[in-house]
């Protein structure tokens, strides 16, 4: 249940990270793609890629694009393909057998049109225990709000139980339904596409997700069953003067000049903290897997809400962990995918079990936010279970002791916010959400040089304990980037700043304007030194 006077949940759709799409060969003789397979751009489609580069999706941006879901049983190749139409590597891949598990969303461009696409983790229909079963869940889902779907499966194995019971549940159901036969990259296995007839679909297609072999005729297919859904017509009057802006022009997003439509909020902490439970409490969904099991989530999930006015995309990373603890294949590259994500997100909520403190894991994921500049809110999770709930009997948690002891084992993160909280229970998730919009205004905070030369004057720099060799005279002070917010000292030599005298200099700034849970990052630069510092 989402909670009173809480966020309003919007379409989930992709983080438009990766790469821009190019274009993706038709079926052919050939085992490996060439270029006469390619099909040739349409002059607009660039320019229409630029401009998405430039300009982030505007909030409902995706409501109208239709959608449309690849399903199919365990490690027939469905993350591959996902990867491959949406030109990402948003999806994990491997060898070992249900590696998704969540939706994965995505966003596929093809012949001047665009698509929403959600891939679903392995179909077991019939398997009872916890992550299957609720892999079944997710997948039933992402089936019920696609347009048009397509099944993936082996060309290179026999047809099994689970594809028979996929094919008749899809079957029942009515809508446009693709069958992509994959891991056909030889024409002696194209014959074998149509033994795959026995499932009862029409529309069979050999493809090689991996050598991307006869994708463009998959496309054609579901594109042409997708319903055409025209965009509102508030959003074509805003696109019509955006062709007259000079498409050479680079927007810089640290120097306050990209217009930003959203706020990346990513959850990050060690495994089974209750990441994936705090995503589903304050979107008021069952959008990512739960279970006490660590190591759950794998791939990141991400979900948009808008609360007050501002539209935050919520990212649900895998639990970070050290490499020595990782084994299976999968485990490293969801770790690689948490860093990837934490970098692409404006705000980071570093998660904490109130059971077990802080940990020098927490620490070190701490130090991954902080150094990549990201803003960032600690947040106590399952509160109540050290309190209220508390079953060792043991006197409950004090709040100021344990928001102390957290000071003092996390002391680089002294200006970032602390909230204590029970997600499973829906305690203080309003805070959460109040803290993370004040911070993200924070971190987008712009001083003008005026304002900086008047609080230069009233700083005794005397205060500052810096050895000699690193004493400086500080002329005048400028904003030069804001997220997270970069000041450039003009000073009578280029040096180092003393560890001491930027912690001085960065507690005067912060009691004069705030910053509140963003880094501050200073250079220096010599009075006649030309360039960057």
């Amino acid at each position: 249940m989402p909670l009173p006077g809480a966020p309003v949940r919007i379409k989930a759709q992709v983080n438009a990270q990766g790469p821009h799409r190019r274009g993706i060969p038709q079926a052919g003789p050939h085992p490996v793609p060439h270029h006469s397979q390619l099909r040739r751009r349409r002059p607009h489609a660039a320019r229409v890629r630029k401009d998405r580069r430039d300009k982030p999706d505007k909030p409902g941006a995706a409501d109208h694009e239709p959608l449309f879901a690849i399903c199919g049983r365990p490690n027939v190749g469905k993350s591959t393909l996902f990867n491959k139409l949406t030109e990402t590597r948003r999806s994990i891949v491997g060898d070992e057998p249900g590696i998704t598990r969540d939706r994965i969303y995505g966003e596929v461009r093809w012949d001047g049109r665009v698509a929403r696409i959600v891939d679903t983790g392995g179909i077991v229909p019939d398997d009872e225990a916890l992550i299957p079963s609720e892999i079944y869940r997710q997948a039933r889902i992402a089936l019920d709000e696609a347009d048009a779907i397509v099944m993936v499966v082996d060309g290179r194995s026999e047809l099994t139980a689970p594809d028979y019971d996929l094919a008749k549940h899809l079957l029942r159901g009515g809508k446009p339904i693709m069958l992509a036969v994959n891991k056909i990259d030889t024409e002696q296995l194209t014959a074998q596409a149509e033994n795959y007839r026995r499932l009862g679909f029409k529309s069979i297609f050999p493809i090689s997700a991996e050598h991307s072999l006869g994708i463009g005729d998959l496309l054609d297919a579901v594109f042409e069953a997708l319903p055409i859904a025209e965009p509102p017509a508030e959003e074509a009057a805003e696109a019509a003067p955006a062709d007259e802006e000079d498409p050479n022009r680079d927007l810089h997003r640290t120097h306050g000049e990209f217009e930003q439509f959203e706020t990346k909020v990513a959850i990050i902490g060690r495994p089974n903290v209750g990441k994936s439970t705090l995503l589903n409490a304050l979107t008021g969904t069952s959008r990512a897997i739960v279970s006490p099991i660590a190591g759950t989530t794998r791939d990141a999930v991400d979900e948009v809400i808008d609360y007050q006015g501002d539209r935050f995309r919520i990212v649900d990373t895998a639990g970070i962990r050290r490499k020595g603890k990782t084994h299976e294949m999968a485990e490293k590259l969801s770790v690689v995918m948490a860093r990837r994500h934490l970098e692409a997100a404006d705000v980071a909520l570093l998660v904490i079990d109130a059971q077990e403190g802080v940990t020098a894991a927490d620490a070190t994921i701490g130090g991954y936010a902080h150094e990549s500049g990201r803003s960032i809110v600690i947040v106590i999770n399952k509160w109540d279970l050290v309190t209220t709930a508390r079953t060792d009997g043991k006197p409950p948690a004090d709040k100021e002791v344990f928001e102390e002891q957290v000071r003092y084992a996390l002391k680089y993160l002294h200006y970032a916010p602390l909230i204590f909280i029970s997600a499973s229970k829906g305690n203080n998730l309003k805070k959460v959400l109040e803290v993370t919009h004040h911070v993200a205004q924070e971190r987008r905070k712009r001083v003008t040089t005026g304002q900086m030369n008047r609080f230069l004057e009233k700083v005794d720099f005397q205060r500052a304990s810096v050895p000699m060799a690193n004493k400086i005279r500080i002329y005048y002070m400028t904003q030069a980037a804001v997220a997270p917010p970069t000041f450039i000292l003009f000073a009578n030599k280029l040096v180092k700043l003393h560890f001491s005298f930027e912690r001085f200099l960065e507690n005067q700034v912060r009691a004069a304007f705030g910053f509140e849970g963003s880094p501050i990052w200073f250079k220096v630069r010599a009075r006649n030194q030309k360039g960057p510092a």
